[in-house]
């Protein structure tokens, strides 16, 4: 896994306060707040959001009243959480879990079609022994 990557760990709250950022652009504290939806707290709301600003994963304007919003795309974010849960559940193997989806799951004529070429574009970027 890539440094940069690892760098991009979030927790479950933080993940759900940039869910917000990246479904509402620029948003104040109490925007973000009432995005959530659920009971939580206001400072907790504006805690999550001075973690991601200080991990560079959201950005902070000047203004008053400070506007928040997502400094990376959703899907950097995805990435890095999918390399942490293959580290995890199959020490950085990815046949394990592959065959686990494959196996024990439906997949669609259309999702069987999209990994084919995935692993033709795998196969052609692979360097000669």
């Amino acid at each position: 896994m890539s440094a940069k990557r690892k760098g991009r760990r979030v927790s479950a709250g933080e993940l759900e306060i940039l869910e917000v950022l990246w479904r509402h652009g620029e948003v104040t504290l109490s925007v973000a707040h009432r995005a959530l939806g659920r009971d939580i707290g206001y400072t907790t709301v504006q805690t999550r959001l001075n973690r991601l600003v200080h991990k560079g994963l959201a950005r902070r304007s000047a203004d008053r009243p400070a506007r928040y919003a997502a400094a990376v795309s959703q899907r950097e974010i995805s990435a890095g959480q999918l390399d942490l849960l293959l580290e995890r559940v199959s020490g950085g193997s990815i046949v394990p879990l592959v065959a686990h989806l494959v196996e024990d799951h439906s997949l669609s004529v259309e999702e069987i079609e999209q990994l084919k070429r995935l692993i033709d574009k795998a196969e052609k970027n692979v360097e000669p022994r």
